[in-house]
């Protein structure tokens, strides 16, 4: 059988600059060189040999689900909800309601948030 790991993600997404500038204000992951090509795809590191690579797509709508999603583990959940607030980034729990988190069955907290595409991700604290 063979295995496999992730390598990366790649989001179409309407304005690279916006969207390099949101995922660092968010997360603060690096920018890291394109070595695939010299087009205007930019790639962010995501650690641990993982990449988020933001296609230029103008012309795309990007519509999704919230059940479509990206998910980051931090250990420090409660400063990350206060760092959303400070930043005024709109998050919800898993029903939908404004500005709080839920707990998973497994006592995983989560919430979501949308990034400037309308691609939702989630921030939990499995990492704990």
């Amino acid at each position: 059988m063979h295995t496999f790991s992730v390598n990366h993600l790649a989001l179409a997404v309407s304005d690279v600059d916006t969207s390099i500038a949101f995922y660092q204000r968010i997360f603060d992951f690096q920018e890291i060189e394109n070595t695939a090509s010299k087009s205007k795809t930019r790639w962010l590191s995501l650690g641990e040999g993982k990449e988020l690579h933001l296609i230029p797509r103008p012309e795309a709508r990007i519509k999704t689900v919230k059940a479509v999603h990206i998910a980051f583990s931090t250990n420090n959940f409660d400063v990350f909800i206060t760092h959303l607030a400070a930043l005024n980034i709109p998050y919800f729990d898993w029903p939908g309601r404004p500005n709080t988190f839920n707990v998973r069955d497994d006592g995983i907290k989560q919430l979501y948030f949308q990034d400037p595409n309308g691609y939702w991700i989630e921030v939990n604290d499995a990492a704990e």
